[in-house]
């Protein structure tokens, strides 16, 4: 099921074709309680949205008894702050729907890949409480994530660490030094950053793991609830890692991470 995130021109739209219009793909489960929705951002570096990384999780997410959703958010020639306004947008939606949906609007997450992870973190670490005076109830809700989950993220905009082209599209070839501060997102986590699940691998050569030990390191010096694990094996972009059996426990262990958060059950 398909629901645009503004029915009528979104926000900074260069047109009026598909990739003008951000939109959620919805995958909810039938219950007779409400359920916790975990919205998917795949990566993609910005430029794309890549598949094994979208409907295959939130399928995933399904068979653990998670509600899902796949943001398809904007890429290039969008940049910056065009996909985070889509990402945030998208968490006020599910709120603002979840009696329809029947999902808790309190079990409302944000799960990344790679720049998809750079986008859920950013909504992680820059969010507010809804724009009280807007006329669209949709942007009255919170845009605060209950909880992020980051795979292989791009977290950092800083020379040494980032993923540089994830950095070019969003900012240019040469970006302006506060945007790079403001979108490096381990020096954004606050006492109101979401609990976080992240999981990289040592071989990433692509998105250095350095991108989750910084995060990891803020959220510990916040005193924020965090899980991190770093497998041996494993190159970039290898989503639920099928073909890596050691790296492919981080979707159980990710499972148990939520089982304790009490987003589903065992």
């Amino acid at each position: 099921m398909k629901q645009l995130l503004w029915q009528e021109n979104a926000p900074h739209a260069l047109g009026n074709e598909e990739e003008d219009k951000p939109y959620l793909e919805l995958f909810l489960l039938e219950s007779k309680k409400p359920k916790s929705l975990v919205i998917v951002c795949p990566g993609g570096g910005y430029m794309g949205r890549s598949h094994h990384e979208g409907p295959i999780i939130a399928q995933w997410l399904n068979s653990i008894g998670v509600s899902a959703a796949v943001l398809h958010y904007r890429v290039h020639p969008y940049g910056y702050p065009v996909p985070m306004i889509d990402a945030q947008r998208a968490v006020r939606y599910a709120r603002y729907f979840a009696s329809e949906w029947n999902v808790d609007p309190d079990r409302i997450g944000l799960m990344g890949f790679s720049a998809g992870g750079h986008l859920a973190a950013t909504v992680g670490t820059h969010h507010d409480q809804g724009i009280e005076r807007s006329i669209d109830g949709v942007d009255r809700e919170s845009c605060r994530p209950d909880a992020l989950i980051l795979c292989y993220p791009v977290i950092s905009f800083q020379d040494e660490y980032t993923h540089v082209g994830s950095r070019a599209v969003q900012l240019g070839e040469d970006p302006d030094p506060e945007l790079i501060e403001f979108l490096s997102n381990e020096l954004h986590v606050k006492e109101d950053t979401p609990p976080t699940f992240l999981w990289h691998t040592a071989e990433d050569k692509a998105v250095v793991p350095e991108n989750s030990l910084l995060f990891a390191m803020s959220l510990s010096k916040h005193r924020i609830p965090y899980e991190l694990h770093i497998f041996e094996e494993g190159v970039h972009g290898i989503g639920l890692a099928e073909d890596v059996p050691d790296t492919a426990e981080w979707s159980r262990l990710a499972e148990r991470w939520l089982i304790r958060l009490g987003w589903t059950s065992a």
